[in-house]
């Protein structure tokens, strides 16, 4: 029953990202930019590379992560944070949080921009969560490679 609901959201949240794309896609530029900008998947901007988290990575934070994490993450990512999610095995190089040195050159900054704007195959959280929750969420997944 739980796989059945992952493969379910995982499937509206997919059908939903395809959606939007397409509403977009309809729609024609107002005007061509000057100068073109990095699509949001590329390099964290410099701003957010040097944001500091600023919530504390107490009990309380992880579990509020870890129950944003088992919605929006563990299909892909794993429930362990081992990146052997249910739907793993159709996206490339899914992350596993539980080796250290997977984020270890990563700033809290760099996993919160990955997580609002998305990265590669992975979609973005977006405007659904809060800034504290997305904090949170940063939390719960440095927590994997404390285990």
């Amino acid at each position: 029953m739980k796989k059945a609901l992952s493969v379910l959201l995982t499937l509206f949240v997919f059908i939903f990202v395809l959606w939007a794309q397409q509403d977009q896609k309809a729609q024609p530029p107002a005007q061509a930019p000057a100068a073109q900008a990095p699509a949001p998947e590329s390099k964290p901007a410099p701003d957010d590379s040097v944001k500091a988290n600023p919530v504390k990575p107490t009990p309380e934070s992880i579990a509020k992560g870890k129950k944003t994490y088992a919605i929006d993450c563990a299909m892909c990512h794993g429930d362990k944070g081992d990146g052997k999610g249910d739907m793993a095995s159709d996206i490339k190089n899914v992350t596993d949080f539980t080796n250290p040195d997977a984020l270890k050159n990563r700033t809290d900054g760099d996993l919160f921009h990955v997580i609002r704007h998305g990265k590669g195959e992975m979609p973005p959280e977006g405007d659904r969560a809060k800034n504290d929750d997305i904090w949170n969420l940063v939390n719960y997944v440095r927590s994997f490679a404390k285990k």
